[in-house]
C-alpha cells in the first residue's frame, strides 16, 4: 500500500507543480515519445534478462504493492517453531526428528505454523540443515559456514530482482535523451515553419528527456531500493536459524539458543526478552 500511496504523491507532486506554473497538461501527452523510452527499455530489459530473471522480476512488481514486512509476530513464530524443534530433540534425542524433517508438511511440530510453512526455503533451509547434523558428527562452526554459504547464495538470489530494476532505471534517462534527439530531429525538418509550430515541436522533444529523468528516480529506481529492502529482510530468518541452530548444537538448552536468534533480529520488530519467555512458556505447558 505504501509502495501505491508513494508513486500517487510523485505523479501528483509533478502534475500539481506544472499546473501551478500554468502549465498545460495536453503538452505532456506524447504517445511517440512514450513508446520510445517505454517500448526500448522493455526490449533492453528482455535482451538483458534470461527468462529466469524476468520471470522473478514480474513476480516481485505483481506483489510489491501488497507485499509486507517482516513483523514481531512472524519473528516470533520462527522462534516458537525452533525453540520446539531444539526441545523435542533435547528429551528424545536427534533421531526423533527424523520423520520431522523428512516431511515437514506432515509433521504435527511444523504445521502449527502455516504462515511459516509457506516459506518453502525457509522450511527447506531448517530440515536440510537438520539432516546433516543427524546424517553427521559435524562441528558447529562447520555447520555454521555452511549456512552462511547457504545464505549469501540466497540472499545473491533474492538481489536479482533488484539489481535488473536498478538497471532498467539507470538506462532510463539516456532513453529519454534518445527520444527528445528524435524529436529534435524532427524539428529541423520544420526550420522553415512560423516559431509557434518549431516551439510546440521542441517541447514534445524534451517531454522525452522529462519522463525519462523522472521515470529513473521517481519511479522505477524507488522500486529496485524496495526491492531490495525486502530481499535483506527476508536474508533475516535465515541469519535467526543459523544463529540459534548454531548455539544449540555448541551446548546451549533451547530456552538460550532461541535467546541468541532473538538477539539477530533488528530494528522495533525484535521481540523483548519478555515476550520470547512468555512464547516459551507456553509451548512448554
Amino acid at each position: 500500500m505504501f509502495v501505491l500511496i508513494g508513486l500517487f504523491i510523485v505523479t501528483a507532486s509533478v502534475i500539481v507543480g506544472f499546473l501551478m506554473e500554468h502549465g498545460n497538461l495536453s503538452v505532456l501527452v506524447q504517445p511517440a515519445e512514450l513508446v520510445i523510452i517505454f517500448g526500448s527499455s522493455i526490449g533492453a530489459f528482455i535482451v538483458a534478462s534470461p527468462p529466469k530473471v524476468a520471470v522473478a522480476v514480474i513476480k516481485k512488481l505483481i506483489t510489491i504493492g501488497t507485499a509486507k514486512s517482516p513483523n514481531k509476530v512472524q519473528y516470533l513464530e520462527l522462534l516458537s517453531l525452533l525453540y520446539q524443534l531444539f526441545s523435542k530433540i533435547r528429551k528424545e534425542g536427534l533421531i526423533s526428528m527424523e520423520a520431522d524433517i523428512e516431511n515437514p508438511a506432515s509433521s504435527p511440530i511444523f504445521n502449527q505454523y502455516k504462515t511459516l510453512m509457506a516459506n518453502t526455503n525457509l522450511i527447506n533451509f531448517i530440515a536440510d540443515n537438520l539432516k546433516i547434523i543427524i546424517s553427521t558428527n559435524v562441528l558447529p562452526h562447520e555447520i555454521e559456514n555452511l549456512m552462511e554459504l547457504e545464505i549469501e547464495t540466497h540472499y545473491h538470489d533474492a538481489m536479482v530482482p533488484s539489481k535488473s530494476v536498478n538497471k532498467v532505471a539507470d538506462a532510463l534517462p539516456g532513453l529519454g535523451i534518445v527520444a527528445a534527439v528524435l524529436g529534435v530531429v524532427l524539428t529541423m525538418g520544420k526550420i522553415d515553419q512560423p516559431p509557434s509550430v518549431l516551439g510546440a515541436s521542441i517541447g514534445a522533444a524534451l517531454v522525452g528527456t522529462l519522463l525519462g529523468v523522472l521515470m529513473c528516480y521517481g519511479f522505477v529506481g524507488p522500486l529496485a531500493t524496495n526491492l531490495g529492502y525486502r530481499a535483506k529482510d527476508d536474508i533475516v530468518f535465515f541469519q535467526i536459524i543459523r544463529v540459534a541452530l548454531v548455539a544449540f548444537i555448541g551446548g546451549s538448552p533451547p530456552q538460550m539458543a532461541v535467546e541468541f536468534g532473538r538477539r539477530a533480529i533488528p530494528g522495533k520488530e525484535k521481540p523483548s526478552f519478555n515476550e520470547l519467555e512468555d512464547e516459551v512458556r507456553g509451548n512448554k505447558k
